[in-house]
């Protein structure tokens, strides 16, 4: 069972988030409605997880995912969930290169691309295990911004480096793309070594370099 502190300034959001964790056994610690009292409420109940929303008031624009940034910064260990509408793409950026070796789990969804609850509540307790879960169109997002090694990249090769990024094993990439795995295999060594990326058998560790390499490039 996880304690999870929900920050989702939408009261009818809010409210589903918090029945949705609970319903799969989870324990909501606190629910709150802005970034000042996400902070006060993992000083308080010290959960396992933080599930948030990224834009918050006051100013409605990324009050959430900054304050999630200043948890990590104060918290290395303290996993972190971000479920959101928007990718803000600074910032998402500086949360995802937070997953470093030996820090807890991160992830960023996006609400309109969840497309069943128990995908949402594997997702949740994924990043609390300590894993990175990324939505493929965040990384889409960011990859658009970003030039260099990335452009040696065909588009094949692009979606395996998403899928990667989403937490994907090479099971699962060629369930997802229709191809053997053996042609996954194929993609990966050739997306890693066009990166300067050592291959590894960790799918952990495959993903903190891609998230890594999202964030120090360009």
């Amino acid at each position: 069972m996880l304690r999870v502190v929900v920050a989702e300034d939408a009261l009818l959001t809010r409210e589903g988030i918090v029945g949705l964790i609970t319903r799969f056994g989870h324990e909501v610690v606190a629910a709150v409605g802005d970034a000042d009292e996400l902070i006060a409420a993992v000083g308080l109940h010290r959960p396992d997880i933080v599930v948030t929303d990224v834009r918050m008031p006051p100013s409605f624009s990324d009050e959430g995912l900054q304050a999630a940034i200043r948890l990590r910064r104060s918290d290395p260990g303290l996993p972190v969930l971000v479920v959101s509408q928007y990718v803000q793409q600074t910032y998402a950026s500086e949360l995802l290169d937070s997953a470093e070796p030996g820090s807890a789990g991160i992830g960023y969804l996006l609400k309109d691309r969840i497309g069943d609850v128990a995908e949402f509540v594997d997702a949740l307790e994924r990043v609390g295990d300590g894993h990175t879960v990324v939505d493929p169109e965040v990384v889409r997002q960011l990859l658009r911004r970003r030039r260099g090694p990335l452009t040696r990249l065909t588009p094949r090769e692009l979606e395996v480096l998403a899928l990667m990024a989403e937490g994907r094993s090479n099971t699962a990439i060629a369930r997802s793309m229709r191809v053997t795995e053996a042609g996954v295999a194929k993609h990966i060594g050739s997306l890693l070594t066009k990166l300067d990326v050592w291959p590894d058998e960790d799918d952990h560790r495959r993903v903190r370099a891609v998230l890594a390499f999202l964030n120090g490039s360009g």
